[in-house]
């Protein structure tokens, strides 16, 4: 499942050289995961409330930037799931600006619940499998 997204590159988004700074694309990442779980009906409150999670936190993120996005320029981002783990996954992002592969974006995030025993705030827990069999895995095509 690859779900798509157009972000507009907005002034804020952008350093003085009118060039979306940088961070700004971990931002978008963070926002199209939560988006591809809402494709499938699976929004973050709703994970919430049905799942118990406290969150999907990011614990790994890399980044490779190929083409500098501008100031009014339209985004497309593709995300999809490459791997699921026990507790985690990993989420592959590709910033397209037309055809040009922009920005590609690789994440690692762990489901996360509270640790009621007190003993830290959160806690890793086992992925459910409706969750998984609702986004099933596109590994990443070693040609992209």
């Amino acid at each position: 499942m690859i779900n798509r997204r157009e972000i507009l590159v907005e002034w804020g988004d952008c350093d003085p050289a009118a060039i979306v700074y940088f961070p700004r694309y971990f931002e978008y990442g963070d926002a199209c995961t939560n988006a591809l779980f809402a494709s499938v009906g699976m929004a973050k409150p709703e994970l919430m409330k049905n799942h118990n999670i406290a969150g999907i936190p990011l614990v790994d993120a890399h980044a490779r930037f190929f083409v500098a996005s501008k100031f009014g320029e339209t985004l497309t981002v593709e995300s999809r799931i490459t791997a699921w783990g026990r507790n985690s996954f990993s989420v592959l992002h590709r910033f397209l600006r037309g055809d040009l592969l922009a920005v590609e974006i690789s994440e690692k995030r762990v489901w996360a619940v509270h640790d009621t025993t007190g003993a830290k705030p959160l806690k890793s827990s086992p992925v459910p499998q409706e969750v998984k069999d609702k986004l099933p895995a596109v590994p990443a095509d070693p040609a992209e």
